[in-house]
């Protein structure tokens, strides 16, 4: 795991002379996602620099140091990330000489033997690299299949830039870029600035499974897919599985068992994320089935006990034997946290378990240099609460006409949530038991998605913060993005596959991993996730919905295989997720960093948003009568993002 950056640049914009140094001071931005060895290379007449930050995980010898060349000194690469397949690659390329044992070198043999896009099908793995072509004088950028690695690049007049983080394009001494309002606008409807857009005006991030070829003269290059998630989905449900439900457990379970096994590989300790929920616990219990010593598992917890998930991980740690580290947490250590936020993430970002993956990443990275996490069993295996909201929902109203269902949410908004609080015998038969209690907040949710044309309208309104962000940020068109435009959709029957699939281009790149890349890297952790392995993407979207859901419950393969390792009565319980109390500590000791930053003046002269909006949910907020944390803490973000930004102009 390490960082990258690097221009491109046409004609004598930073002089060969300083090359070196620019290219250095990019990488250096981002030396804590690699401290342990730094590298450059540059070739001024081509007008190309390429910068790396190593975090050493694999072959620690100066061998493994980048950019590095290739054999024949056709390719440099700088590169971020793990290929899990290397030495079964590395028998396959047989004829080269080899100088060390890192994947890195593999791949640039791979480059040699089959070309870009034949190695790029061939890589099992997490990747964001850069690779120079000193042959035909092109820059290729590619990005791992579920989007794991970052890497953001643009043109800044006639210098392309790019890097693992916005950060490192700000270094460079050409570097001006105006926020992107539209891409502020879809912010503030998500809490993250979705693909391929970046809250800059003109850089963007390379979409997953993507790769980019430019050069100095060519400045219009598009990126080009080399594997599809909708081939896979469509793939999956037109020829779904035919096997009985135990052979389907048992090829799920060799593929996740091959596919944690090839992600403990690593010259350096290795730890686990366990937070005792069913995906964290299945890649636990499958690490330590393979391991002859008990693996290190991390969890940390909180005296909350709504927002506590500590004592559920350590029974499972216990039962498995796993050597367990937790740490529960105050909320001032916490709230200690929020002020780096905006470092860390280096882009407006607002998911608030943003804040417990920091500390829990923390906590490993005391014993381990590589953490294996859970995440991704939601979307391939249909987990979140949404899901069963959608199906239920639209179920029980897509045959009514809209125009009584519009009257039917005109009547739930009648009553206050605060109302709705005492008064929900009316509306709980919607939703399933399991999913806990049923809050006025979310039946004032509810009566907004009845009157919805259609069901993916529905969704779309699930998964929507502002609802109508374009009217709160100055000046902004939200921007078309795979949720709202159908050319992008999947051809899915099934309303709860579309749900899933739209999560899985979106939601899972763009929020869950940027969260975990980000928390791991601010402290030199590498972070690996087995359940996304592109073999288990692809047979999870053959495992049929019946497989997937039963009795209102979600993941009925992916927990028949955890069955095998752990009692169910230690993983079953409803679905908690990983936060904190965002809502009460914005009225408590939140409530001063907050009003100042959302103080109506500083909103004004900040020329971005409409303050009237926002203010009136942050009186409705602290009244006690709504609960905004959500939508205040978009806001936040932001208000809390620009003000670094404008330190360190």
């Amino acid at each position: 795991m390490c960082g990258i950056t690097g221009f491109l640049q046409r004609g004598a914009i930073v002089s060969a002379e300083a090359m070196p140094d620019t290219v250095t001071r990019m990488a250096d931005a981002i030396r804590y996602r690699g401290p342990d060895d730094a590298g450059v290379w540059t070739d001024p007449a081509a007008g190309i620099a390429l910068g790396h930050r190593r975090l050493s995980i694999i072959d620690l010898s100066p061998e493994g140091h980048q950019p590095m060349v290739s054999p024949s000194g056709r390719y440099v690469i700088a590169f971020n990330g793990e290929i899990y397949n290397f030495e079964s690659l590395r028998r396959d390329l047989d004829g080269f000489r080899w100088r060390g044992h890192s994947d890195t070198e593999v791949m640039l043999a791979a480059f040699e033997r089959w070309g870009i896009a034949g190695a790029l099908e061939r890589f099992n793995g997490m990747f964001a690299f850069a690779l120079w072509d000193t042959r035909e004088r092109v820059l290729h950028l590619a990005r791992d299949r579920m989007g794991e690695k970052p890497l953001y690049y643009g043109w800044i007049g006639d210098t392309f830039l790019f890097g693992s983080e916005l950060k490192a394009l700000r270094a460079h001494p050409r570097w001006s870029a105006d926020i992107d309002r539209n891409a502020l606008s879809a912010y503030l409807r998500h809490n993250y600035v979705p693909a391929p857009y970046s809250i800059y005006k003109g850089v963007a991030k390379l979409p997953a499974a993507h790769y980019l070829t430019v050069s100095a003269d060519r400045r219009d290059a598009q990126p080009r897919a080399y594997w599809s998630l909708r081939t896979a989905a469509e793939a999956g449900a037109r020829a779904p599985l035919a096997v009985g439900e135990r052979e389907a457990v048992d090829e799920l379970d060799t593929l996740l068992r091959d596919a944690v096994k090839i992600r403990t590989v690593a010259d350096v300790p290795v730890g686990v994320f366990l937070s005792g929920g069913i995906d964290s616990s299945t890649v636990v219990a499958l690490m330590q089935a393979q391991s002859q010593r008990p693996v290190k598992s991390f969890s940390i917890g909180f005296e909350e006990e709504e927002y506590n998930e500590a004592r559920h991980a350590k029974a499972v740690a216990a039962h498995l034997g796993t050597d367990h580290t937790e740490l529960y947490v105050t909320p001032g250590q916490a709230m200690a946290v929020i002020p780096t936020l905006p470092h860390v993430y280096d882009e407006p970002f607002a998911d608030s378990s943003q804040i417990p993956t920091i500390l829990v990443s923390q906590l490993a990275r005391n014993d381990v240099t590589v953490t294996l996490s859970g995440d991704g069993g939601d979307e391939l295996f249909c987990g979140y609460v949404r899901y069963f909201w959608g199906r239920r929902i639209w179920n029980k109203i897509g045959k009514v006409p809209s125009g009584l269902r519009s009257l039917a949410g005109r009547a739930l908004t009648a009553l206050s949530p605060q109302s709705w609080n005492t008064l929900m015998g009316g509306v709980t038969r919607l939703v399933p038991a399991s999913l806990g209690e049923i809050t006025g907040d979310r039946v004032h949710k509810l009566a907004e998605v009845l009157s919805v044309p259609s069901a993916d309208v529905l969704y779309h309104g699930l998964i929507s913060h502002w609802p109508q962000p374009d009217s709160i940020v100055y000046g902004a068109r939200e921007p078309a993005t795979p949720i709202t435009d159908p050319a992008q959709w999947a051809a899915l029957d099934d309303f709860t596959s579309r749900m899933m699939y739209l999560d899985a281009v979106t939601y899972l790149p763009d929020d869950i991993l940027v969260k975990v890349d980000r928390a791991s890297m601010s402290v030199s952790l590498e972070a690996r996730v087995p359940l996304l392995d592109h073999r288990v993407v692809e047979y999870a979207w053959r495992v049929p919905l019946s497989m997937k859901i039963r009795d209102d419950h979600g993941k009925w393969l992916l927990r028949q295989v955890l069955y095998r390792y752990v009692p169910r009565e230690l993983v079953e319980r409803p679905k908690m997720g990983f936060g904190v109390p965002i809502d009460s500590w914005l009225r408590g000791p939140l409530r001063d960093w907050a009003e100042d930053l959302l103080d109506e003046r500083r909103l004004r002269d900040g020329g971005h948003f409409d303050p009237v909006p926002i203010r009136e949910k942050w009186a409705e907020h602290l009244a006690g009568t709504r609960n905004w944390q959500y939508w205040l803490w978009d806001v936040l973000m932001f208000q809390a993002w620009l003000a670094t930004q404008a330190d360190a102009a």
